[in-house]
């Protein structure tokens, strides 16, 4: 007699979810944390989101139709606009941390909160089709997980994870958006300024 778990509520999965579970509650109160401190937690949480991922059984799908989807355009842009805010100068790739190729072969920059706010817009979805107790609805969602896990979000996490460990031990530290939009206004209002008293020097 088989006696072995069924394989929607394998040790496996329970763990996984647990694990997304973290990575979204940490990406939707970005805005309550500081930059460096989202890094850190992200540094950790990463890898075994990684690990754990990696083990999600192989399932076909039951359903025909594709999965339901929860997370919506603004909820990904809420998201993604509170982890740039905090992130500031520690949210752009460098070029050759791009998983993004254009057609001349040359990476595309990406940021760490389009990735942070894919990523969770994959686990999120997820999480909420897993927790419906509908054994198909829960197969399914495994299925489509660990699907994009190959082919989408775990790209994403594993350059996300690159970029993060690159800062952090840059030694720079981070300076907040609003703080660099701040320094862009001001910028600006200074070469206003000089160029105002160049035109009044020339009498324009």
């Amino acid at each position: 007699m088989d006696t072995s778990p069924d394989p929607v509520y394998s040790h496996n999965v329970v763990e996984f979810v647990a694990v997304a579970n973290e990575y979204c509650k940490y990406a939707e109160h970005a805005s309550e944390l500081k930059g460096d401190e989202m890094l850190k937690i992200m540094q950790r949480i990463m890898p075994l989101m990684y690990l754990k991922g990696s083990l999600l059984p192989a399932l076909e799908p039951v359903f025909d139709d594709g999965n339901e989807k929860f997370v919506t355009e603004t909820d990904w842009q809420r998201v993604h606009d509170a982890i740039r805010q905090k992130l500031g100068t520690a949210n752009d790739f460098t070029a050759e941390m791009s998983e993004v190729i254009d057609d001349s072969g040359i990476p595309v920059p990406v940021t760490l909160s389009e990735n942070m706010a894919d990523i969770y817009q994959d686990l999120k979805d997820f999480i909420l089709l897993y927790q419906t107790g509908t054994k198909e609805v829960m197969n399914d969602a495994i299925w489509e997980c660990r699907m994009n896990f190959e082919t989408f979000w775990g790209p994403k996490l594993l350059n996300s994870l690159k970029a993060i460990h690159s800062f952090l031990y840059s030694g720079k530290d981070i300076e907040e958006a609003d703080r660099q939009i701040d320094k862009e206004e001001e910028r600006d209002k200074d070469e206003w300024f000089i160029s105002k008293r160049q035109k009044d020097f020339r009498g324009e």
